[in-house]
């Protein structure tokens, strides 16, 4: 096959392919065997085989192959040039009308830090495991600044683990700003603040702690930690505009399919799991358990694949309720956002897998969503020991006023926050129902709806109750 061919193989080409290069030492076959990233029709990153020794193929083509094929040509030379480690660049070539193509040194066993922190995710905040990652990534990125270079696309992706060393990779983000002269101050935490706005919310108060790593390699600036905050806030509210575009679109992340009968979105993922379990929704709504059925929505948990999930399929009554239905988003799709935007929030919810609309011409019909079934109990259940004493264990309170406090910092109303909504499983309190959830653009119409909520709330327990006034007491009031 001819690189140029490449870009009609879509997202999933049979493998093992044969691709014809040429090099300096002559024309030669690179047996691509494996794909570790794909962008449709651009770029092609996998394992391969390239004159009998293992490497890792990029591969660009398509009209944009030559741009960026240099900018990734050019950022693995400046590292290289800098003495930053990164896997060596063992050839390379650029063909007009062809593409371009890359091939490194194939690093056996690597795992990146993303993997890494993975694992070690869940632990308590700021674990040693934990710190022991950041430490490592904070290491890396301060060598690199000190050099004066910067990764555009900073993350935990693009740092790789390797025969005991830690590889910098990704050429197409690196930039430069004064070669072997450190980082000026503004590009220093403007770089910073796109790798702390990619870890949790929750770790924000230990940014200071964790700065040490960084400073012990990269002492050059003092870090003022209030512009750092707010330059993690501004890509952080960036990066979730973008990824709410995404869940709509097809991407790397999610499948989309829209037309007019059809509007489908899943997680790539998940797609292979899903797909049987979109094509059977009714069904298995109908073997399931039902917690809810009839009426606008009928909501069960089924078991598909081994696992145990819950479809919600929105129904059209009649008529009158379609004509009101079919012009605007369905309830499925809102909460499919909505579920997707939490989820990025690090808002406890249900992860939603699927949605799909059925649609005539465009005009929407019946809807489904499909999300991870949460096991735990909800609110009324897990709360009625304590109403009269209002005595909650810390553990639960305290990850109530979190919730709260979370809902309050990122202007989100939930719409219907009675307690069968809310649920408590694996020491978090996790939101379900987001037909109504809003994040609001302006503490004008967050303020309302918050108090609607949080009364809401309280009204699941009677006022002389011990938990009401516990509640009434701790539970954040918003202040705009």
């Amino acid at each position: 096959m001819r690189l140029s061919e490449l870009k009609s193989q879509g997202r999933v080409p049979a493998l093992p392919l044969d691709i014809q290069l040429a090099d300096a030492a002559g024309p030669g076959t690179l047996q691509l065997l494996s794909l570790l990233r794909v962008l449709p029709g651009q770029r092609y990153v996998g394992a391969a085989v390239w004159r009998g020794r293992p490497v890792l193929a990029k591969l660009l083509v398509g009209s944009r192959a030559a741009r960026h094929f240099q900018r990734e040509l050019a950022g693995v030379k400046a590292l290289a040039a800098q003495g930053l480690p990164t896997p060596v660049l063992l050839a390379d070539g650029l063909d007009e009308g062809e593409g371009g193509w890359l091939l490194f040194e194939f690093l056996a066993d690597a795992h990146s830090l993303a993997d890494a922190w993975a694992q070690v995710e869940s632990l308590p905040l700021l674990a040693d495991e934990q710190q022991a990652v950041l430490a490592e990534a904070l290491t890396a990125v301060a060598q690199m600044h000190a050099k004066g270079l910067w990764q555009e696309d900073l993350h935990l992706d693009n740092l790789l683990r390797a025969n005991g060393q830690l590889y910098l990779i990704d050429g197409a983000g690196i930039q430069v700003e004064q070669a072997g002269k450190p980082l000026s101050r503004p590009k220093v935490l403007e770089n910073l603040g796109v790798l702390f706005a990619q870890l949790p919310k929750q770790l924000e108060p230990f940014i200071e702690e964790l700065l040490v790593h960084y400073l012990l390699a990269n002492g050059e600036h003092g870090l003022p930690l209030e512009a750092l905050l707010k330059q993690v806030d501004k890509v952080r509210q960036w990066r979730m505009r973008d990824y709410i575009v995404k869940v709509g679109r097809e991407c790397s992340l999610f499948s989309v399919r829209a037309g007019a009968f059809l509007l489908r979105a899943i997680r790539r993922s998940e797609e292979a799991a899903m797909l049987p379990v979109l094509a059977r929704a009714d069904a298995l709504l109908d073997e399931g358990h039902l917690y809810k059925t009839g009426g606008a929505a009928s909501v069960g948990k089924v078991e598909a694949g081994g696992r145990q999930l819950v479809i919600k399929r929105y129904n059209i009554k009649g008529v009158a309720h379609w004509l009101k239905r079919f012009w605007r988003p369905s309830r499925a799709w809102h909460s499919w956002v909505e579920g997707n935007r939490l989820q990025f929030l690090g808002i406890a919810t249900p992860k939603p897998l699927a949605v799909q609309e059925h649609r005539f011409l465009w005009l929407r019909g019946r809807a489904y969503l499909v999300t991870e079934h949460c096991p735990g109990q909800d609110a009324i259940q897990h709360l009625e020991p304590y109403r009269e004493s209002g005595r909650v264990p810390e553990p639960e309170m305290a990850a109530l006023l979190q919730l709260f406090d979370d809902l309050i910092r990122q202007r989100i109303s939930h719409g219907d926050l009675k307690g069968y909504n809310l649920f408590w499983h694996e020491g978090r309190w996790s939101l379900i129902d987001l037909d109504a959830v809003c994040q609001h653009g302006n503490d004008r119409s967050f303020a309302p709806a918050f108090e609607r909520d949080r009364a809401r709330f309280l009204r699941n327990w009677p006022a002389s109750s011990g938990l009401y006034r516990v509640l009434d007491e701790r539970l954040p009031r918003f202040q705009p």
